[in-house]
């Protein structure tokens, strides 16, 4: 693994609940230019994991960090680090489409315009290239005035991932985004995954087994809010090293 570039590392992390600890002494690189997939069973701590990675946990109160989040070796957890850079540089696409309630181009254009960009050829050229970015571009681009919610639902995910584009992230993180799709939009999601890396350090959060087996690169296996076992991919679904790690992957729990 030394030829891999540690974009990300989480280290010692604790996370609370109030008192209860939901999240133990986690350590996990996230590399550069690879798709990380976080697995386990429900209620076991992955997508409060992936929310650290952005800070959006902070949005909930009554709750405490312990460790260390680095992103290029910074903890974005430092007071003097700003939050809203951050979470512009770690972008998210959630388990169910949420684009706002505008037209298809006020949907890309509003994160640009919240961050102080106005010129308005510089709006239109990253609208246009997200979308493509996207794979979206060819079935809206007759239609940017249009209403965002008369979208089909993958193409609504894939707006939502344009969207994060728009600002051009560092790092984008997907909570369960096919979750809600049927199959062709769900392959179509697991197609621009494999293609976005190529640009993007990618972390998805994944209740399906073949689906981080097919679009991760490494995979993180959670049980219980503890990091059980990380590795290649291909090493963890073939020959993994813990045997909990082997009973989740072959259905014998979760």
């Amino acid at each position: 693994m030394s030829d891999l570039i540690e974009r990300m590392k989480a280290e010692n992390i604790g996370f609370f609940y109030g008192n209860k600890q939901t999240l133990k002494d986690i350590t996990l690189p996230i590399y550069q230019n690879k798709v990380t997939a976080i697995i386990g069973p429900s209620g076991c701590g992955k997508s409060t994991f992936i929310r650290l990675l952005n800070r959006m946990n902070e949005l909930i109160p009554n709750t405490r960090l312990e460790g260390e989040i680095l992103l290029d070796g910074k903890n974005i957890y430092d007071a003097t680090m700003d939050v809203v850079d951050i979470r512009r540089k770690i972008g998210m696409v959630f388990q169910k489409p949420n684009p706002f309630p505008k037209s298809i181009y006020e949907n890309l254009s509003y994160g640009l315009k919240i961050n102080g960009i106005s010129d308005k050829s510089f709006i239109e050229e990253r609208v246009v290239r997200s979308l493509e970015e996207a794979a979206l571009w060819n079935e809206v681009k007759d239609r940017l005035n249009e209403s965002a919610l008369r979208l089909s639902g993958g193409q609504q995910q894939r707006l939502c991932i344009a969207r994060c584009l728009s600002v051009q992230p560092e790092v984008i993180l997907f909570d369960e985004p096919c979750a809600s799709l049927d199959p062709i939009s769900t392959k179509r999601i697991e197609e621009l995954i494999e293609q976005l890396k190529a640009n993007y350090t990618i972390i998805i959060v994944t209740h399906n087994m073949q689906q981080a087996a097919r679009v991760s690169d490494y995979t993180a296996f959670f049980y219980l809010g503890e990091l059980i076992e990380f590795d290649k991919t291909e090493k963890i679904f073939t020959v993994p090293s813990d045997k909990r790690t082997e009973e989740y992957i072959t259905g014998k729990f979760g």
